[in-house]
């Protein structure tokens, strides 16, 4: 072979490693699992799989969730909630037993391709006061300690998943980024220790929480359409919020030293419902523009490359606290029974979103307001509030997609959902004698009236109803036994 030849070969290479290395970077997902009823961890996995969605991000260090992940190939960032960080902040001995139960017994065991322990979830919150400034550090130094010791933090890097608040600019452009003077030191502590260790920082950057904040956040800002008046940052122009945020935590970085820092975009995404500004419109046009911003590994002005990222979210969680706002329970690309909400290019498959499959649903009944009940029944107002606490009624609100209904039908949708909720279980649609039964699907327009998925039992349930067997067979033994002496 001549030389112009081996050349060719080496270029070739060259563009086979960079194409794998685009192709492996992928987009993740994250996984809550804040749900009434959660889809089953091996239905999830396949689904992930079907998609080519090559990273999940969890919340805790679930078993089964874990189990389910092992061979997959999926890599996975496990989670440590906020309300432990206490625990392990004080205890070497915490962090030694929580990582040996939650990543080495399944890299070992399971082979589960854990790549990062993300300690805490957003702990530097504003809205938290304080309550988890003094413990995500000493956590995090334990976390890794403890990683060191089990022999796996070559393999495993820790991050501390943290929220956009925690950096601001002094002048509204990225370049007068820096971090937020009360955390300040807070931050920076976090930061040269992920430095120290070849960790990355892990953000969460929402447009949409500015535009649910912020009435006069121009809208086209938000997206990746190019349509809105850039900002130009020393003759640097920024067309999106994403880049602009972005790059202001980039130069808070590089102001404090650490300008190397790999960044992964921990949390992304547009919900789909409980705001007027969350519908599937926007959701889709958010989610797919991020998609084609980021498939061609350009980057931001400040940082060239591809971007690591997860999708914010896999599934809707009917069951997260709604403090923040109504949409908080709809972020999922995904409904809670694994369908696809819309039509969403990830750029692994050939086509869109590939459903779940294998799902098993309840009876194709649903829970409704009487036709002859009068609503100015004294119970009507008692019975609703009722079955909204104990249910999710986050879609009645103004603007969202069941916001349109009439009395009758915000009552029924309310009764339907608690209902379905408790398993379709015939108490559940009671309420003072005013609802009723009906195989009449009530849906209309964009309002869905959801059948429950099967209620999934865990392997922690599992053993426990096994056990449960296992005592009633020698206790009915005992007893035949006993009555024939």
């Amino acid at each position: 072979m001549g030389s112009l030849s081996k050349a060719s070969v080496v270029l070739l290479s060259l563009v086979s490693l960079i194409s794998l290395a685009l192709l492996a970077n992928g987009i993740g997902a994250n996984w809550g699992t804040q749900c009434s009823h959660r889809l089953p961890p091996e239905v999830v996995v396949r689904m992930l799989r079907a998609n080519g969605i090559q990273k999940v991000k969890l919340f805790d260090a679930e078993y089964d969730t874990l189990k389910a992940l092992g061979k997959s190939g999926i890599e996975v960032m496990v989670g440590i909630p906020n309300d432990m960080l206490s625990t392990i902040a004080g205890s070497m001995k915490a962090a030694d037993r929580w990582v040996s139960q939650n990543v080495s017994t399944h890299l070992n065991n399971n082979n589960v391709n854990i790549r990062y322990v993300a300690v805490g979830n957003e702990p530097f919150l504003a809205t938290y006061n304080g309550t988890f400034l003094k413990t995500t550090f000493p956590a995090l130094q334990n976390i890794q300690a403890a990683l060191i010791k089990a022999g796996v933090a070559n393999q495993v890097k820790v991050t501390v998943p943290l929220n956009a608040d925690v950096y601001g600019s002094s002048n509204s452009l990225p370049s007068g980024g820096d971090f937020r003077a009360d955390i300040h030191d807070y931050v920076i502590q976090i930061v040269k220790l992920l430095s120290e260790n070849g960790a990355p920082f892990t953000i969460n950057i929402y447009p949409f929480i500015s535009l649910y904040i912020d009435s006069n956040f121009p809208v086209e800002y938000a997206f990746f359409d190019g349509n809105s008046s850039p900002l130009n940052d020393g003759g640097t122009s920024y067309y999106n919020m994403f880049d602009a945020n972005h790059d202001t935590l980039v130069w808070a970085l590089q102001k404090n030293g650490f300008a190397n820092l790999p960044i992964i975009v921990g949390e992304i995404g547009w919900p789909t419902d409980g705001d007027r500004n969350a519908n599937i419109d926007y959701a889709r046009r958010f989610n797919q523009g991020f998609m084609t911003h980021i498939a061609g590994g350009k980057g931001t002005p400040m940082r060239p490359g591809p971007i690591d990222a997860y999708l914010f979210s896999l599934i809707d969680e009917d069951a997260k606290s709604i403090q923040p706002g109504a949409f908080e329970r709809h972020w999922g690309v995904f409904y809670f029974d694994g369908t696809p909400k819309y039509n969403l290019n990830l750029g692994t498959t050939n086509s869109g979103l590939v459903p779940a499959t294998g799902v098993q649903k309840l009876e194709q009944k649903w829970c409704i307001f009487k036709p002859n009940a009068k609503l100015d029944d004294p119970q009507v107002a008692p019975t609703v509030s009722y079955a909204c606490a104990l249910g999710d009624c986050t879609s009645l609100g103004y603007g969202s997609s069941c916001g349109n209904l009439d009395a009758q039908g915000n009552i029924s949708y309310a009764y339907n959902n608690y209902y379905q909720i408790n398993n379709q279980h015939d108490s559940a649609c009671k309420f003072s004698g005013l609802a009723t039964v009906t195989r009449s699907d009530p849906s209309t327009g964009t309002c869905r009236f959801n059948i429950q998925i099967q209620p999934y039992y865990g392997g922690a349930a599992k053993r426990l109803i096994s056990i449960q067997k296992g005592l009633c067979l020698i206790l009915c033994v005992f007893i035949v036994l006993w009555t024939n002496q």
